[in-house]
């Protein structure tokens, strides 16, 4: 991949199948990105083998059954381009948890989690810190939501709203 390369982030989307909602996010929102991340919280292997389909890379939950957790490790480090990006989804409660995230790497340019349903888009001690919200599970920020990362000569992060009605 060279030039700008852009990523479509989800996380926490609790489906139990492949849902006309989900293909309209990624059709509206995330048909025109290089690869996909998403950072747990699938709860079905059907959203898996879909978002399969393209370059993809994941993270378990602490929602994902064993057929998940088996497939997909609990946190990895991706190179895209120039880049190294941490994924995780994130454990605990609230409180502490972008604390918690950022730790558990070194070495990243960007950390991406999930967990709170919560969109985050921040650099912290010169690290991009994002967290796409949740695209079609339970919102605590009371919108949906999805994460876009280009990657040309940095890294920037867009939080996207998404309608679901």
């Amino acid at each position: 991949m060279a030039g700008k390369i852009r990523i479509g982030v989800l996380s926490d989307t609790h489906l139990h199948r492949v849902t006309g909602s989900l293909r309209q996010i990624l059709e509206q929102h995330l048909s025109e990105t290089d690869a996909i991340f998403h950072v747990g919280d699938f709860t079905s292997p059907s959203i898996v083998e879909y978002l399969s389909k393209r370059p993809f890379y994941g993270v378990c939950g602490n929602m994902d059954p064993m057929e998940i957790k088996n497939r997909l490790p609990e946190k990895r480090i991706v190179e895209i381009g120039a880049f190294r990006f941490g994924l995780v989804h994130g454990w605990g409660p609230s409180e502490g948890l972008e604390e918690r995230v950022i730790e558990s790497f070194s070495g990243v340019d960007v950390v991406v989690y999930g967990h709170s349903h919560r969109a985050v888009n921040h650099i912290r001690g010169g690290v991009l810190v994002f967290n796409p919200g949740t695209a079609c599970g339970y919102s605590a920020s009371c919108f949906h939501s999805v994460g876009v990362l280009e990657c040309e000569e940095s890294v920037c992060g867009e939080i996207l709203q998404v309608d679901l009605s």
